[in-house]
């Protein structure tokens, strides 16, 4: 029985901006469909808000994927900067929700163990291992490299899950919960 192709979008959520990238899953094989940013230059946070929701819907309705991975926000020194970062974020949940795509949820963490095999892997080390897992001519930036390694983490079904699909779950002291 032949396996049925399934077109993933990851997600990168930044206020400024917000990487997205797609890939295909065919079985065990991954193929590279696009990738870029959104960039949100207005001033004010409503505006930066409309300009990603509006940009993922778009990227969404051009490449129809069925799945969406997005990566979680990490706290961190400044609480004002993870609450806006926050917001970024579920307005890039709810531009897959109002398509009415499954989203899951993976932390840095997770994503860089996925793609490079450490955690605590650097930005480059990523996007070298993405440009090598994609066949790709070139690293992508930094953004989408982010975005596409999210999409290749939920292909390989998260952090080490093998094939269990974790859309609806999270991870929790190493377990699905």
């Amino acid at each position: 029985m032949a396996e049925t192709a399934i077109t993933i979008l990851g997600i990168d959520p930044g206020l400024r901006i917000t990487g997205f990238g797609i890939v295909r899953k065919n079985g065990n094989k991954l193929a590279y469909v696009t990738s870029g940013c959104i960039k949100a230059a207005e001033s004010d946070l409503p505006g930066r808000l409309k300009t990603i929701l509006e940009g993922l819907r778009e990227v969404i309705r051009a490449h129809q994927p069925q799945q969406v991975a997005v990566e979680k926000v990490f706290v961190n020194v400044n609480p004002q900067s993870t609450l806006l970062l926050g917001q970024a974020r579920g307005t890039a949940i709810c531009a897959a929700v109002l398509e009415r795509l499954p989203v899951a949820e993976y932390t840095a963490l997770q994503v860089k163990q996925a793609v490079v095999g450490n955690g605590h892997a650097k930005k480059e080390q990523v996007q070298e291992m993405v440009r090598r897992l994609l066949g790709l001519a070139g690293n992508p930036s930094a953004d989408a490299a982010d975005a596409l390694a999210c999409a290749i983490c939920h292909a390989h079904g998260g952090q080490g899950l093998g094939s269990i699909a974790t859309a609806g779950y999270r991870v929790k002291r190493g377990r699905l919960v």
